[in-house]
């Protein structure tokens, strides 16, 4: 069980990262039909009242680290995966900021889907005349 309160003791970004990440594959279901329950959970009230506070706590900063400011739209990421049963069940897991944290989308998807270091890899080396943008 991933908690915040675990989660601020590690001070790096890296440290983390390998707290939370996933190992998962890209297109894996995860609500399959019942998809319109999590979408439906999203834009309520009680879920948009939850995310601001959880973003105002870690300071708009990707996992929490301050300095990672968030530049573009920020995450609230389930630091436990839900599943339909969570939504049906309200359990404690959806709403309470403990098992929540700010990530920026590209933290995001790391953490779902990236099986390696794709996250920490090193810029590529430029040398005078590199013509090659990227």
């Amino acid at each position: 069980m991933r908690t915040y309160s675990e989660l601020i003791t590690l001070p790096t970004f890296r440290e983390r990262f390998d707290y939370l990440k996933l190992d998962g594959t890209v297109g894996k279901e995860t609500f399959g039909f019942d998809r319109y329950l999590n979408q439906s959970f999203y834009q309520s009230y009680e879920w948009k009242r939850v995310r601001r506070d959880v973003i105002l706590r870690d300071q708009g900063c990707d996992l929490g680290v301050l300095g990672m400011d968030i530049l573009d739209r920020a995450i609230v990421h389930h630091m436990n995966p839900i599943c339909v049963d969570d939504i049906l069940e309200v359990t404690d897991y959806l709403l309470n900021p403990e098992f929540l944290i700010t990530v920026s989308h590209a933290t995001h998807n790391a953490l779902h889907y990236f099986e390696d270091d794709r996250m920490f890899r090193d810029p590529a080396v430029r040398t005078p005349g590199d013509t090659c943008l990227w």
